[in-house]
């Protein structure tokens, strides 16, 4: 279970992907972190900006300077930084249940306040609203990603959570 927000250094891990791909700047990075989430999630500047400056300290990456644009400031990824990438790479295979915490858990919240009493959450017209073709169409796009990314057809999973991870040789006490 997780305590709160994404999986511990994730912004981090895809600050280091991202610089070894080319050198970046922090908006740049912020926008390119918004597209792979499929534009549903950004980190604020306050994350990233200070990753990008203790990655300068720990030598990870060095600030350069474009004749281009010398008014931003430019990071690119170091030998020492491409090292750590490595490192974190191999940690990220740990990271998947942590993922599934936090989308599953946000996506029980929505339908609590869909369908638990204790919740009375207003309706606005023309708004998103917390109600079962809400849900439903969440789910539908859940589907459609897994189709596209997967390139196959999804396919139900009839197991119950304890059948499959037992299936998977995964420990459901973590």
């Amino acid at each position: 279970m997780r305590k709160s927000g994404p999986p511990k250094g994730l912004i981090a891990y895809l600050v280091l992907e991202l610089l070894e791909e080319q050198p970046r700047y922090g908006y740049e990075i912020l926008k390119e972190i918004r597209e792979i989430s499929g534009g549903h999630w950004e980190p604020s500047y306050g994350s990233v900006y200070p990753i990008l400056y203790k990655f300068e300290e720990k030598g990870w990456a060095a600030r350069i300077d474009r004749e281009d644009e010398p008014d931003r400031k430019y990071f690119e990824l170091t030998a020492d930084g491409r090292e750590e990438l490595e490192d974190r790479r191999g940690d990220c295979a740990t990271t998947a249940r942590e993922f599934a915490d936090v989308i599953l858990g946000f996506f029980h919240v929505y339908a609590a306040f869909s369908t638990d009493d204790r919740f009375d959450v207003r309706e606005k017209d023309g708004e998103w609203c917390f109600d079962e073709e809400f849900s439903a169409w969440i789910v539908e796009q859940v589907v459609r990603h897994h189709e596209h990314y997967f390139d196959a057809e999804f396919e139900r999973i009839e197991e119950t959570p304890e059948e499959f991870y037992e299936r998977r040789g995964v420990d459901d006490e973590s």
